[in-house]
């Protein structure tokens, strides 16, 4: 008998499942995902799930994690301060792909080096100019980004920065050939910044996860669910984090085909930060061919073709402003419910919402809360952002009692977004304690809460609700507004043909909207999804089945839908792809681009053959250094050739290596 413990942190809960065999749930387990140290709340769900299962944690033969963690910080805007290298590069190529806005501010280098786009060097790397920056920057960031141009040809000066700045600083760097073998430059630098800027972050959350469960006597191996549902070594996570982004809504997909069998539906799983929409098609889910997209940021990292929303039981909900109808809207930032807040600091959170409410105006902070989250990396903080985090300490602040001018505002949201500081207010999880359909933590903060937002005034100068119950609606019914919206635009972007507008321009059209209220006049319009909706989510039995009344589609709430991405942690399987590239300089020389720099053969076969043969093993080794068992190998070559003077030249070719295998698991 083999017992599998699937493990996903989502952004309000740790989700924990013991399955065995492959085929029977045994038990599952929710505990609170605590921000400070995620580990906390793994050990706590891990060990109930134990206890429900009755089974001896040495009796564990595989753990997998899944985990929201890198996609949360990268809608949020979250991660440590880091250092971009571009080489090769001109500063106005900065601003191509978002680069610019990416870097928010943190220190890049521009300098001389690079190759062409066969491999050969355009300029010598000035690493008189790299080791000065590294003098001045070295110690300011807690990671390091390098991309130079056409380094997926040959990767000699990626290679040569990252190991000068290795010796002066000691910080981690992220090469871009490293995590992406295709060509577009500002794209791989892109996928190198954010690699660069999780790092620390998700090496904190694996090492205190593993060491979690060897304490609970735990000692089978850690896996982790990558981006397209497959599993990796938690080694491999470490030095790739970027290959987790979408990690959490992957495995959902996984759970979903095996909780439900679905072959074609969309599958829609509310989180507490994000909703995370995508499609199974043949049983699998589709992989995104320009690379991940989350929140602003498109990657090359391979994914699958997930839409994810800033939408989820713990979104902030904001007053629609300048409106003379009164309106609320969710999202993206996830604050800490009041209502959880009320829980934990019991005096502190009705003390405030107590003197907001004696008040006889509505106060611009009324229900807001801040506190910062300990044990985080600091690094290159302002003299107000250091002294406003002190302020704030560990304990739970009313927002108002914290601020002292409005210059700390903006020192206030870099805090949030370097995940230093977290903020308290009004979301649909306080909404769903006033209506009766959750109680987990302080129901009455959250009607206190509810009913200072339902005193403000719209543009017309009427209160927002006349109830805290009637505001609860509102938000409920918001929810359900956007989530619909996240459905339909996930639909059309994968529907064929091309309907010739933006999907998200499709999914509000009037016509659309008009039809999924069933329109009825001279024209009678009906629209609506096609597909059946696999809701997944702890809340998703709370908010979807009037998601899939709005969307005019049947909605499948599978059991055990609470936990799906913890079951698709552990029932997926390790597959690793090597992907080369043979180009042709010039007649009768085929060039095989490789990690140790490019090589030339003289018989375009032979080329072929060798780079199948490096990818071979490069692949082979990875899914056996990530734990699979009985690996299988498929190879795709895809080569382009091209007509001149009636014969057939070759311009380049691309070899694509998988392997895969199930985790090799001790059984017991």
């Amino acid at each position: 008998m083999s017992l599998l413990l699937g493990v996903d942190t989502g952004g309000t809960y740790t989700d924990a499942v013991l399955i065995r065999d492959e085929k029977t749930v045994l038990a599952s387990a929710k505990a609170l995902t605590t921000r400070h140290d995620l580990a906390e709340g793994i050990g706590t769900a891990v060990g109930r799930v134990l206890a429900r299962a009755g089974v001896a944690a040495a009796k564990v033969s595989m753990a997998s994690l899944s985990t929201t963690l890198a996609t949360n910080a990268l809608v949020e805007g979250q991660g440590g301060r880091v250092a971009l290298i571009y080489i090769g590069f001109r500063d106005r190529d900065l601003e191509t792909h978002g680069l610019r806005v990416a870097l928010k501010g943190d220190p890049v280098l521009v300098c001389a080096g690079g190759h062409d786009h066969a491999g050969a060097e355009a300029a010598p790397l000035d690493l008189q100019a790299l080791h000065d920056f590294l003098e001045t920057q070295g110690q300011n960031v807690s990671a390091f980004a390098v991309a130079s141009q056409f380094a997926t040809r040959n990767p000699a000066h990626e290679t040569r920065a990252a190991a000068l700045i290795e010796v002066q600083t000691g910080r981690p760097v992220s090469a871009s050939h490293q995590l992406s073998a295709k060509l577009n430059g500002p794209k791989r630098a892109m996928t190198a910044l954010l690699n660069a800027r999780l790092v620390g972050m998700i090496d904190r959350l694996i090492g205190r996860a593993s060491d979690t469960l060897e304490a609970l006597g735990i000692t089978a191996p850690m896996m982790v669910v990558r981006g397209d549902g497959a599993l990796i070594s938690a080694a491999q996570a470490r030095a790739r984090p970027i290959e987790t982004i979408l990690s959490g809504p992957a495995a959902s997909l996984v759970g979903a085909r095996w909780l439900t069998g679905a072959e074609f539906a969309l599958v829609s799983d509310i989180g507490g930060t994000t909703t995370d929409v995508a499609l199974l098609k043949d049983g699998r889910p589709a992989i995104d061919p320009a690379g991940a997209q989350v929140g602003p940021y498109r990657t090359m990292v391979e994914a699958v073709a997930m839409r994810t929303t800033g939408l989820g039981g713990d979104s902030a909900v904001a007053m629609v402003s300048g409106g003379l109808a009164a309106a609320v809207t969710l999202g993206p930032r996830r604050v800490l419910p009041v209502s959880l807040l009320g829980r934990e600091a019991p005096e502190v959170v009705h003390g405030a919402l107590d003197a907001a409410l004696r008040s006889t105006t509505p106060g611009e902070h009324d229900a807001c809360f801040v506190r910062a989250v300990q044990g985080q990396s600091a690094e290159g903080l302002t003299a107000r952002e250091a002294g406003l985090l002190d302020r704030i300490g560990p304990d739970v602040h009313p927002l108002g009692a914290i601020l002292r001018a409005r210059l700390e505002v903006g020192a206030l949201n870099r805090l949030v977004e370097r995940g230093l500081v977290q903020l308290g207010g009004v979301t649909p999880s306080d909404a769903s304690h006033v209506l009766g359909s959750l109680a987990a933590w302080d129901s009455e903060a959250a009607a206190k809460a509810l009913s200072l937002l339902a005193r403000r005034r719209t543009g017309a100068g009427t209160i927002l609700a006349k109830s805290a119950q009637q505001m609860a609606e509102m938000i409920v019914a918001q929810l359900t507004h956007q989530t619909a919206l996240a459905l339909l635009e996930t639909a059309f972007a994968q529907d064929t043909p091309d309907f010739g507008l933006p999907a998200a321009d499709l999914a509000r059209h009037v016509l659309m909207q008009r039809g999924l209220a069933g329109h009825r006049g001279l024209i009678r319009l009906d629209t609506g999804l096609d597909v059946p909706v696999v809701g997944l989510g702890a809340s998703a039995p709370t908010y979807y089945p009037a998601v899939g009344r709005a969307v005019g589609a049947q909605m499948i709430l599978p059991d055990h839908a609470g936990v799906a991405n913890a079951i698709g942690a552990v029932v997926g399987r390790v597959t690793m792809r090597r992907a080369g590239t043979v180009t042709c300089p010039a007649e009768g020389k085929y060039r095989v681009h490789l990690p140790a720099g490019p090589t030339d053969y003289a018989d375009r076969d032979t080329a072929l053959d060798a780079l199948e043969v490096q990818l071979r093993g490069e692949a082979e080794a990875e899914a056996a250094a990530a734990g699979a068992a009985e690996i299988e190998v498929s190879v795709s070559r895809e080569i382009k050739l091209t007509g001149v003077e009636a014969r057939e030249v070759f311009v380049e070719a691309v070899i694509t290596v998988e392997a895969a295998g199930r985790p090799r698991v001790a059984v017991g």
